[in-house]
């Protein structure tokens, strides 16, 4: 039988028109999955969605719908609003049917997502209740934390610090930390006039991927990344402590830069009054 012979193509050809050569692939990497479409597919499936929850790296990524929770004992409790009562709740989170790691909470009801806003350039937040009306997380001179307030001012301004392990304690604006407190009959509540950065100060923070992603636009929009607050410390065994008397503090160095940053905001504070006043003198 005789061989048949390709048949011919009907395509029509062009006098100088360059012939394109079929792209061929190495059979090696195509069996290992190792080409270079095979590597994209991979990178697209690996990577989190955009409503997925993840922890920020950096303080400029808190934004957008955040849940913050703390590795209390025996179980995890969440910062909540309780719109009924219209109050802050403090309660505990339930169990994982697969027993996960306190890393892998998610919220579970709208009550436990607060909405975090925050001015382009600045390194202080606010935190808005995502239910109900949106009232913002503040705290007064006396260290009382509540959410009954629509307006946003000096207190209701929150610095996030990112420390080490990936948590985060909150600096209100009298250089007060966020903390969780034990209250009369055991229950646990929100204090706002801690001095230190221990066990009851440290929260978990979980963030959207999508916004995550769009503050790493923004960086690198900018060509650059935004100045942030953060914290070098030495050690962190103090996840483990129990309540009481056994407080984590910062190394002696973290002290002197919060010093430092302290006494530059008052410094900054004093010259806008000075220069307030001189313009009312003028006007007078």
């Amino acid at each position: 039988m005789a061989d048949v012979k390709p048949s011919k193509s009907l395509r029509l050809k062009f006098k100088g028109e360059k012939v394109k050569k079929k792209r061929t692939r190495d059979d090696d990497e195509v069996e290992d999955g190792t080409g270079p479409s095979r590597r994209r597919r991979h990178d697209a499936q690996d990577a989190p969605s955009p409503a997925q929850w993840v922890h920020p790296d950096q303080a400029t990524e808190i934004r957008g719908p955040t849940f913050i929770f703390h590795p209390s004992d025996p179980s995890p409790i969440c910062v909540s609003f309780d719109g009924t009562r219209n109050r802050i709740a403090v309660h505990p989170l339930e169990k994982l049917e697969d027993g996960g790691s306190v890393l892998d909470r998610t919220p579970t009801e709208v009550s436990q997502v607060w909405v975090t806003t925050r001015v382009a350039g600045a390194g202080t937040i606010n935190l808005r209740t995502g239910t109900g009306e949106g009232k913002f997380l503040s705290c007064d001179k006396h260290g009382l934390v509540t959410a009954d307030r629509e307006a946003r001012g000096p207190q209701e301004e929150w610095t996030p610090v990112v420390l080490e392990d990936g948590m985060v304690a909150f600096m209100n604006v009298y250089e007060k930390y966020l903390s969780i407190d034990e209250v009369a009959g055991g229950q646990l509540a929100l204090r706002g006039d801690s001095d230190t950065v221990g066990f009851q100060e440290r929260f978990y923070v979980k963030i959207q991927n999508k916004y995550k992603q769009e503050a790493h636009e923004e960086e690198r929009k900018k060509g650059g990344v935004l100045d942030q607050p953060s914290m070098d410390e030495k050690g962190t065994n103090s996840i483990y402590q129990a309540w009481g008397a056994g407080r984590s503090v910062v190394s002696g160095d973290d002290k002197k830069e919060l010093k430092r940053a302290r006494k530059a905001g008052r410094l900054a504070e004093a010259l806008l009054d000075r220069r307030s006043k001189l313009k009312s003198d003028r006007f007078c």
